[in-house]
């Protein structure tokens, strides 16, 4: 029989999956004195790869790719402005410094096509509950007057924001430090079984029990939840990234496009960080997000073409993360045919809805009403005949 794992042998709960879900989950739950411990395998995936996007309204890009789940996108909508304030209140909460800016984001046409597909998305999405205007070139002019002569208008939301990851998820490991979370870093989670009425996960080091387990770790999740006859269908997106060195105060807003792949931000240090969607892949046995020397060169191309003046400016490090990506909503609470199984996966965009979704499935775990309907992003739609 093998050794119980020298730091963790058994547990209230074992959250799998470190980023800024599984760790925001664990502090919550220790917060009301649950035994908290959480297991992450130390690949660069979500959180540690974030750029820093405050995403609230619907990207053309996942729209674009995945028509499909526009239904699911839509319903899963008005949770994202509540992200975004969850996030000033975690910031507060945590007295730390986040570099969090709430001033709105920009998705720009280039032609009347675009300017006409974001007229129809932006009716939607006043539907929905987002604050959004459609603005002329002459508007975005006095706003936001470092566009080059291509954007011809823009749709402006003004729930979104941006921050800085990095701050952000140095100011939880603290935070979930300080409350006795056990963290065992570099260390991947193996098979899952379910043992009496909670479960044992194997590890290099020895197993875990635990009486509860939260699949916290984006599509990774998928294979974990396959060991216990539950699908979870997360797909892995690998996507590509860059810094530029610092420059002075220019991009106020998140930019994105009604029809490419861009996102633009300048953060407090000055350095603007280019991402959008372009592609990068996994490599090795373990999946390694790796840049694409393309996605490098034409994620950059369109970036100065959309904002002229970055082009003097160097990139100092470009690198690839993780999205998740599911049918267009969320998968949070527990797995029905599992009990003591949760599930806290944010879906598209899932830096925004990170703190939120885990406090979320946190009240759930609690035995407390979370303030959400939850159903629509119940684990159990993907289960046979459901």
């Amino acid at each position: 029989m093998l050794a119980a794992h020298p730091l963790l042998g058994e547990i209230d709960v074992l959250v799998i999956g470190g980023g800024v879900v599984g760790s925001c989950l664990a502090g919550f739950l220790a917060e009301e004195g649950v035994g908290v411990g959480v297991i992450d395998d130390g690949r660069i995936g979500g959180s540690n790869a974030n750029a820093g996007s405050l995403h609230v309204q619907m990207q053309s890009r996942f729209m674009r790719l995945y028509p499909e789940n526009v239904p699911g996108m839509e319903q899963q909508l008005p949770l994202y402005p509540r992200g975004v304030r969850f996030w000033q209140a975690l910031q507060a909460k945590l007295g730390s410094e986040f570099d969090l800016k709430m001033t709105g984001g920009f998705m720009v046409a280039e032609s009347q096509d675009q300017l006409d597909f974001l007229k129809v998305k932006a009716r939607r999405e006043r539907e929905l509950g987002l604050d959004v205007e459609i603005l002329d070139r002459a508007t975005l002019d006095r706003i936001a007057p470092y566009f080059g002569p291509a954007v011809v208008g823009a749709e402006l939301c003004a729930n979104e924001g941006k921050l800085d990851p990095l701050l952000c998820n140095v100011a939880i490991r603290r935070w979930i430090k300080g409350l006795g979370v056990v963290l065992l870093e570099n260390e991947p989670a193996g098979r899952i079984q379910r043992e009496g009425a909670g479960f044992t996960v194997q590890t290099d080091r020895g197993p875990i029990k635990a009486g509860r387990v939260v699949l916290a770790a984006g599509s990774g999740s998928t294979d974990l939840a396959r060991d216990l006859g539950v699908a979870i269908p997360a797909r892995p997106e690998p996507l590509h990234m860059n810094i530029t060195e610092a420059t002075m105060p220019l991009i106020g807003h998140l930019i994105q496009h009604a029809d490419r792949m861009i996102t633009l931000k300048q953060l407090g240090t000055g350095q603007i960080v280019i991402g959008g969607g372009w592609p990068a892949r996994l490599t090795g046995g373990r999946g390694y997000p790796t840049v694409e020397l393309a996605s490098l060169i034409a994620n950059v191309t369109l970036a100065q073409h959309i904002v002229p003046r970055i082009a003097p400016l160097r990139v100092i490090r470009t690198w690839a993360g993780i999205n998740t990506s599911v049918d267009g909503r969320g998968v949070l609470g527990e797995v029905g045919q599992v009990p003591g199984l949760f599930a806290a996966i944010p879906g598209d965009a899932g830096y925004t809805l990170g703190p939120l979704s885990a406090h979320i499935v946190a009240q759930l775990m609690l035995g407390r009403d979370p303030g959400e309907d939850v159903s629509p992003f119940s684990p159990g739609r993907f289960a046979p005949g459901a």
